[in-house]
C-alpha cells in the first residue's frame, strides 16, 4: 500500500472552530496569525456551521479544515498554535466547552505520534462528523496513517 500523502505541498491539515462571539471573525484572525507565524495555507475546505460536540449545551461551531506547509516540527506547530488560541482569547476553563478559536491538529504528513501532549492523527477523527465532513471535502482520498481508510470512508462509515 503507498503511503498517504497529503496535497499541494501540505506538511498538515489543521481544523479551526470557533462558537463564541464572531465566530467568522475568529476564524479569519486564526488565518491571519497562522500566517504572520511563518505557516503557509495553501488548501482550505468550505466553512460548515455544525452543532456542539461532547458538550452539546452551548452554541453552534463554524469549523474549517486547512493545509499548512511548515517547517516547524509537529511540537512546535502545537505550541504555536495554543499560542495563538490564547492571544486569540482562548480559555480553557471546561473540556469541550464554549471557545473563542479551536486549531486542532488532525494529520501531520503520514506521522504516527502518540506522546502524552500531542496525539496525531487526531484521535477524534473518525468520531466526529464535524471534522470529517471539510476534511472529505479537501482531501478526500487522503488515507488515515493509523486506520487505512480514506476520510471519504470514515465519513460514510460515520453516517
Amino acid at each position: 500500500m503507498m503511503k498517504p500523502k497529503l496535497q499541494n505541498n501540505c506538511k498538515s491539515i489543521l481544523l479551526l472552530g470557533s462558537n463564541k462571539g464572531a465566530r467568522d471573525k475568529y476564524l479569519s484572525k486564526a488565518w491571519k496569525e497562522i500566517q504572520l507565524n511563518g505557516i503557509e495555507i495553501h488548501q482550505w475546505s468550505s466553512i460548515y456551521e455544525t452543532k456542539a460536540w461532547g458538550k452539546t449545551d452551548q452554541g453552534d461551531f463554524l469549523n474549517q479544515t486547512i493545509g499548512i506547509k511548515t517547517t516547524l516540527s509537529p511540537l512546535e506547530l502545537l505550541h504555536t498554535l495554543q499560542g495563538i488560541e490564547k492571544k486569540l482569547g482562548r480559555e480553557r476553563k471546561e473540556k469541550w466547552g464554549p471557545r473563542r478559536i479551536d486549531i486542532d491538529i488532525l494529520y501531520y504528513e503520514n506521522l504516527s505520534l502518540n506522546v502524552e501532549e500531542l496525539k496525531i492523527p487526531h484521535p477524534g477523527i473518525a468520531q466526529r462528523q464535524f471534522t470529517l465532513i471539510p476534511l472529505s471535502e479537501m482531501i478526500p482520498d487522503y488515507i488515515h496513517p493509523i486506520l487505512k481508510k480514506t476520510n471519504q470512508q470514515l465519513l460514510k462509515e460515520l453516517a
